[in-house]
């Protein structure tokens, strides 16, 4: 009698996952903003189907939800700097959808802005990513809870502005092209005679924004390293992301260890620009390799 309660219990146990994992496929996922920046920004939401919303106010440090149904695919990305009024008309200073209002209402953000991508499965693995390819316009976390599978966090922490080559910097510099964006030619854009990935490969620029953010898309085809999938997960999308113990240790340290460490990346990375249009001096090829690597070293040190 004992026994058979047992597997009666383990059946019923078992019955009840299966229906969770049913209705989970069902349900889609949970995606919750929080604004961790030291000021106002308003989210903007592309996707179908609508969520409710397509864009909102989100005040410092607060949070909110939405649900999204299985087979949901859009992006989310913060907009800065806007000047909305009791109508709530207005436009804003960086990722701007063009619609005049705090709803976008179908329409995407103007780059140069930070995007997180999400497509959603129908009881299968959802695909998800940080995109740079459009710009930078501030940091954003995407962190998955309670999926299965790699479920892996992505994004891009580092502060890109301040890195950011004078050519690919917008007036203001609230926010850094992408190459595509600032020169307009195939080569940067991956179009025309560039538009495979055999023919177009990742630019000094892009470069430049995958030793700060490895885990983020940086041009067009780099899929390899910048799409992360999970099943069954809510999502949380972090905008302005607090900094990771090992910067914040060598940034309070109270030595100038850690701002020279950032001085000197960043004078590199000038550096690495002026390579890619041509305006640096002549140097041999081992002393550009040698450039390459210690940029790439400081990045690690500043940011991971």
């Amino acid at each position: 009698m004992a026994l058979f309660s047992y597997h009666q219990h383990s059946s019923e146990m078992f019955l009840g996952f299966i229906i969770f994992l049913v209705f989970k496929g069902v349900l889609g996922a949970t995606f919750t903003f929080v604004n961790k920046c030291d000021y106002t920004i308003w989210p903007g939401i592309l996707g179908k189907p609508d969520l409710g919303s397509t864009g909102f106010e989100l005040k410092k440090g607060a949070s909110r939800s939405f649900q999204a149904p299985a087979g949901w695919s859009g992006r989310f990305w913060a907009r800065t700097d806007c000047k909305f009024d009791d109508s709530g008309h207005g436009t804003c200073g960086t990722g701007d959808c063009g619609s005049g209002s705090i709803d976008c209402n179908g329409l995407g953000a103007n780059p140069p802005a930070t995007l997180a991508e999400f497509t959603l499965g129908s009881g299968s693995q959802d695909y998800y990513d940080v995109s740079l390819v459009d710009g930078y316009n501030l940091p954003m976390m995407v962190e998955a809870n309670g999926g299965s599978g790699t479920c892996a966090s992505t994004g891009c922490v580092a502060d890109l502005n301040r890195r950011c080559p004078s050519e690919l910097k917008v007036d203001g510099g609230d926010a850094c092209n992408s190459a595509c964006r600032a020169f307009g030619t195939p080569e940067y854009c991956c179009n025309g005679a560039f538009g495979s990935p055999s023919t177009c490969k990742p630019s000094t620029y892009s470069q430049m924004f995958k030793s700060a953010c490895p885990k983020s898309y940086s041009y067009a085809y780099d899929d390899a390293t910048s799409t992360f999938t999970c099943t069954g997960a809510d999502y949380t999308v972090t905008f302005c992301p607090s900094s990771s113990p090992s910067l914040k240790s060598l940034m309070g340290s109270g030595s100038d260890s850690g701002s020279s460490v950032e001085q000197a990346a960043l004078a590199t990375s000038s550096w690495l620009a002026n390579l890619a249009t041509g305006d640096s001096i002549r140097i041999q090829p081992c002393a550009a390799a040698l450039f390459v690597a210690l940029n790439l070293i400081l990045s690690l040190l500043v940011y991971l």
